[in-house]
C-alpha cells in the first residue's frame, strides 16, 4: 500500500510514499528503546546541545519546509514560514529551560533527605494531525526529547512528506540513530503501536472522536496519554470594546491557517443593540481577504487541506441555514480544482445549529447575538469544548474578571488565542486534558519519583 502527498490547491498527486510494514514498524520502535536507554542517561547540557542543533536546522531550511507544507495541506506560505520559526523557538526555550523545569525538588519531612525527582519514561508515540504539520510535532519533540524520552511519529497520512523532513532535522542535528522516527502507516495502525511493549505513552492532537478511540486503547493498557482535540472557541465582544480592534483580530484569528487551527475564533458573543453594526463590520473584513494561491505572496486564505473537509464544512453551513442562520458573506462552493472554500460570515447563528453545536474547520464566523455579559459567558460555556476563549473591553480588569468565568484552558483578554512555550497548553471538557508547553508540558511525560532517605 501507498501514502499519497495530494497538493489541495491543484488535486495534484505530487509523491506517494510505501506504508511500513508491521515488521518495520516493530524495528523502529525498538531501535527507538535502545535509543532510549543510552539517551536517559545523558545530562541536560548534551540534550540542549541537539536541540540547539535542530533549531539552527529548522531555520536554515524555513523556506524548504515552509513550501513542503504548502505542497502537502495548503498552508500559505508565509503561515508555513512563521510556523518553521515558532519550532526553532520551542526547541531553544526548552534547551535552556529543561534543567531548571525537571530540577529535583526538595521536600522537608522526617526523613534526612527526601525530593521529588523527574525521569523520562521511555517511547512516546505521538499521533498528529495535518493542519500545524511542524509545530504540533515540535512542541511534543522539544519537551519530550529534552526529559530524556525518544519518540515516535504517527502523522496524518496527508503529509508523509512533512513527518520524514522532522525525523530528518533530529537525525541531522546529531541525535541518537532512532531516537526519534516516523512511522509511515495508516490510522488503523495506531492501536498495534500502542499495544507494542516499549511505548510508555501517548500524545494525540486531533478530533474529539480520534482522542477517544486512542484514550481507550491506552487507558485499556495503562498507558499515560495526553490530549489536545477539538475546539469552538467563543469570542466574546463586550459592548464597551473597541470594534475597529476587536473585529480585526475576531477577523484574524477565524482565518488563522484558512481557518482550519483547534484554537482559532470560531462563535462569536455580539451586543444585540450593536449586532447589525459589527456584522457589517465582520463582512467587510472578511471580504477583504485575498483566497488563491497559498504560494503567492499576498494571500491570506488558501485551500482547505482535503476535498472532503470542504464539503463536510460546506454541509454544516447549509445546514445551519437551514436551521435559520442567515448568510452575510459567501458560503458558496466555487468551482475549479482545489479544495478552496470562500471566507464566510453567518449571522443570528443558535442551539440547534451546527454552527453554533458543531466545531467549523474552515474560514467560518459564526455571529450570536446576545444581551448582556452574562448571556455572552453562559453561551461562550454552551459547549462540549474547551479550549480556548478571548474576550474585548476597554476595561482590562474586567475583561480579566469575565475570562475567569469561561470554560476553557486559555481565555486571552483583547488579544487572539495562541500557543506559546513559555505558557501550558490544553483544554478541557471534550477538548481533550492534560497540558503541553511550559513547564507542565514538559512534566506530564515523566515519573514524578518520592525519593525518601532515612
Amino acid at each position: 500500500m501507498t501514502i499519497a502527498s495530494i497538493n489541495p490547491a491543484t488535486d495534484e498527486t505530487t509523491r506517494t510514499y510505501d506504508e511500513m510494514q508491521p515488521a518495520a514498524v516493530d524495528r523502529a520502535i525498538e531501535e527507538a528503546h535502545a535509543a532510549f536507554l543510552g539517551w536517559r542517561e545523558t545530562g541536560f547540557a548534551e540534550r540542549a546541545d541537539g536541540l540547539r542543533r535542530a533549531a539552527r536546522l529548522l531555520r536554515e531550511r524555513r523556506r524548504a519546509y515552509a513550501e513542503l507544507m504548502t505542497r502537502e495541506m495548503g498552508k500559505v506560505l508565509a503561515g508555513g514560514l512563521s510556523e518553521v520559526d515558532k519550532c526553532a523557538w520551542v526547541c531553544d526555550f526548552y534547551a535552556e529551560q529543561a534543567a531548571a523545569f525537571l530540577a529535583p525538588e526538595p521536600v522537608a519531612t522526617d526523613a534526612s533527605r527526601s525530593y521529588v525527582a523527574f525521569e523520562p519514561l521511555g517511547v512516546v508515540l505521538a499521533v498528529m494531525p495535518w493542519n500545524f504539520p511542524f509545530w504540533q510535532v515540535f512542541r511534543f519533540a522539544a519537551p519530550a526529547l529534552m526529559a530524556g524520552n525518544a519518540g515516535v511519529l504517527k502523522h496524518a497520512s496527508n503529509v508523509p512528506g512533512c513527518a520524514l523532513a522532522i525525523a530528518e532535522v533530529f537525525r541531522d542535528a546529531g541525535l541518537p540513530d532512532g531516537l526519534f522516527r516516523a512511522l509511515l502507516i495508516p490510522s488503523q495502525g495506531v492501536d498495534r503501536v500502542i499495544e507494542h511493549p516499549r511505548v510508555a505513552a501517548v500524545t494525540l492532537t486531533g478530533s474529539t472522536p480520534a482522542g477517544r478511540a486512542v484514550a481507550g486503547k491506552a487507558g485499556a493498557l495503562i498507558k499515560k496519554t495526553v490530549l489536545e482535540l477539538g475546539g469552538s472557541d467563543p469570542y466574546l465582544i463586550l459592548e464597551d470594546a473597541d470594534l475597529d480592534q476587536a473585529v480585526a483580530t475576531c477577523v484574524e484569528s477565524r482565518l488563522i491557517n484558512s481557518g482550519q487551527s483547534c484554537i482559532a475564533a470560531k462563535r462569536f458573543m455580539i451586543p444585540r443593540q450593536l449586532a447589525a453594526d459589527v456584522e457589517r463590520r465582520f463582512v467587510a473584513a472578511m471580504s477583504a481577504k485575498v483566497v488563491g494561491d497559498p504560494m503567492r505572496d499576498g494571500t491570506h486564505v488558501g485551500p482547505l487541506a482535503r476535498r472532503d473537509l470542504r464539503d463536510q464544512l460546506h454541509a454544516q453551513v447549509e445546514a445551519s441555514r437551514r436551521a435559520g442562520a442567515r448568510c452575510l458573506l459567501g458560503g458558496k462552493l466555487p468551482g475549479g480544482p482545489g479544495a478552496f472554500y470562500p471566507p464566510t460570515v453567518l449571522a443570528g447563528v443558535g442551539p440547534g445549529m451546527p454552527a453554533y453545536d458543531e466545531e467549523l474547520f474552515g474560514p467560518v464566523a459564526a455571529l450570536i447575538p446576545v444581551d448582556g455579559e452574562d448571556e455572552a459567558i453562559r453561551v461562550a460555556n454552551d459547549s462540549i469544548f474547551g479550549l480556548g476563549a478571548a474576550v474585548f473591553t476597554r476595561d482590562a480588569r474586567r475583561g480579566e474578571a469575565v475570562a475567569r468565568r469561561l470554560a476553557a484552558g486559555s481565555c486571552f483578554v483583547n488579544d487572539l488565542v495562541r500557543s506559546d512555550p513559555r505558557l501550558p497548553f490544553g483544554g478541557i471538557k471534550q477538548s481533550g486534558y492534560g497540558r503541553e508547553l511550559g513547564p507542565f508540558g514538559i512534566r506530564e511525560f515523566v515519573n514524578i519519583k518520592t525519593v525518601y532517605v532515612k
